[in-house]
């Protein structure tokens, strides 16, 4: 898996205080722009995630990239809709050289099922191939493709939609793929906006376990 952090809004943190400064403020955007430090933006934007007043934080967005993950986390991610998503498609790329499939760590651990996904998969692969030298469309060629093909995504979130995003997807009780992706999400836009993202996270950091079944160990960053 490979996740990168391709574009997002310059100074993320100064916007979004200034928005939220501007809906209590007589003053003009420009002159509150001007007054603004690193400790009056810290200190405004606590108040405001602390208050729960998340709406100013939708003017910072973040594009990632995504290699090397998995139709199945797609059919996942895509249940975020306040999102923007491209996705590699299985219509118009023909994978004439190779299918590339993700295999699951439960998997691998036992040999002889291994043994027998990877058969599966590369049966798979080349009847998939045979429909293509056929003639057959790629489009209709890719319905044998199992969950496990790979593809590669680019999407975009504001920070309000990031935040509600890891406090689902960040949890233990996530599937393994995309509680991965998730956290490595979380780490690269904490580098950038780590007052925006200083308490993100699953929900058990902040408001305290709401799965029907906990996992009962305290969360941990990947």
């Amino acid at each position: 898996m490979k996740v990168k952090l391709l574009k997002f809004t310059q100074d993320p943190e100064k916007v979004c205080a200034i928005a939220g400064r501007l809906c209590y403020s007589f003053s003009g955007i420009d002159e509150i722009s001007k007054k603004f430090t690193k400790e009056k933006i810290k200190e405004l934007l606590g108040k405001i995630i602390s208050s729960g007043h998340h709406s100013v934080l939708e003017h910072a967005s973040f594009t990632f990239g995504a290699e090397g993950v998995s139709r199945a986390l797609l059919a996942q991610l895509t249940r975020h809709r306040i999102a923007s998503f491209s996705v590699q498609s299985q219509r118009y790329v023909k994978f004439k050289t190779g299918v590339e499939f993700i295999t699951p760590g439960t998997i691998k651990k036992d040999k002889n099922l291994l043994k027998k996904y990877e058969e599966f998969l590369k049966s798979t692969e080349k009847l998939y191939k045979e429909y293509l030298d056929a003639g057959i469309p790629a489009e209709d060629a890719r319905y044998i493709l199992p969950n496990a093909s790979a593809t590669k995504i680019i999407m975009t979130m504001n920070a309000r939609e990031l935040r509600h995003f890891f406090s689902l997807r960040c949890c233990n009780r996530a599937q393994w793929e995309i509680r991965e992706m998730s956290c490595r999400m979380l780490n690269l836009v904490k580098k950038e906006a780590p007052i925006l993202f200083s308490d993100a996270g699953p929900d058990c950091l902040r408001l305290g376990c709401r799965e029907s079944f906990p996992c009962g160990s305290p969360w941990k960053k990947k």
